[in-house]
């Protein structure tokens, strides 16, 4: 199997601690636990996206229908199991949610190790050159998640399906039960880190007037009344806007029509660059992708609530 180089390119307060090997360097010098080959950092600005990275492609039910024929697209499911058994899109090829995050706590919802990556990508049939297509059956969390991933590994081609298997199917559309056969790929990626923001950068964000965090969990949540970590509560300075409420259930669950006002109006401006997040970047998987298509400098936090939350440390605000 190839090996994933993982490149840190990092400049600041950061760029020391990613020299000596460390990939994600936390408040009180500790290290979060993925594996990565690093290389030696370059000066670069930090939250600059490399504009050469197109965004994820926001596709129609219809359009998608009309790719069915195309060998140069590769769908990707990214339903539950059961759905996926149940009836999934012709020529969908699947891959377990659970698989695309890390999986140990504190911070279950960080980038898998790059060896897993690399097993992932190699079972779909990856293919670097083709247009990607990922949809879900929830409105677009895991779907986002996926595409965040190919962000990450400089994948160019790549696109949502709008409001996902629910919008196919509201729209009348056939699924199946025929599992696609393909060969599989041997695939060796090239990522770095521009489109994640550790625990360490977040906190470094903090009262940074050209830095926003976009909180994508419930108002209950953000507010401190629930929790999935062991302290409640938000980032402090954290806008929140629930991932639901970008959605239109009216049509189809796919994306309303007037996101790009209603994040304006929160204050989540394109002046400013953004971070993204939610309890484990499930949710600000979409929050993720429709901030790349709305031309936003955006990028996620994948260590999220429940690293921040489980954390002793970090400062949070609630109410």
């Amino acid at each position: 199997m190839l090996p994933l180089v993982v490149i840190i390119r990092r400049s600041g307060p950061m760029a020391e601690r990613h020299a000596l090997g460390i990939s994600r360097g936390l408040p009180d010098g500790s290290t979060s636990s993925i594996s990565t080959t690093v290389a030696a950092p370059q000066q670069e600005e930090r939250f600059i996206v490399p504009s050469q990275l197109p965004p994820p492609e926001l596709i129609e039910t219809e359009k998608l229908a009309s790719l069915f024929s195309s060998d140069d697209v590769l769908l990707i499911d990214v339903c539950s199991d059961d759905n996926y058994d149940r009836g999934h899109i012709t020529g969908a090829r699947h891959i377990q949610p659970a698989s695309l995050t890390l999986g140990q706590p504190p911070a279950p919802g960080k980038l898998p190790h790059p060896d897993s990556l690399v097993r992932i990508l190699e079972s779909i049939g990856y293919d670097k050159d083709k247009l990607v297509i990922a949809y879900d059956d929830e409105g677009g969390g895991w779907a986002g998640r996926f595409l965040w991933i190919l962000d990450v590994i400089n994948h160019e081609k790549k696109g949502l399906v709008n409001g996902g298997l629910i919008a196919w199917l509201t729209d009348g559309r056939e699924v199946t039960t025929t599992v696609p056969t393909f060969e599989q790929t041997q695939v060796q990626l090239t990522a770095d880190t521009k489109f994640i923001a550790s625990l360490a950068e977040v906190h470094d964000s903090l009262g940074d007037p050209e830095i926003v965090i976009w909180d994508a969990r419930s108002r209950e949540e953000h507010q401190g009344l629930r929790s999935g970590s062991r302290r409640a509560g938000r980032i402090p300075g954290a806008i929140n806007l629930d991932w639901l409420a970008t959605m239109d259930p009216e049509n189809g669950h796919r994306t309303r029509k007037d996101l790009q006002d209603v994040l304006e109006a929160l204050g989540i401006t394109r002046d400013k660059r953004v971070i993204t997040h939610c309890q484990t970047h499930h949710r600000s998987g979409l929050t993720y992708v429709l901030g790349r298509q709305l031309g936003y400098d955006i990028r996620a936090y994948d260590g999220s609530w429940s690293e921040w939350g489980n954390h002793p440390d970090t400062p949070l605000e609630v109410g």
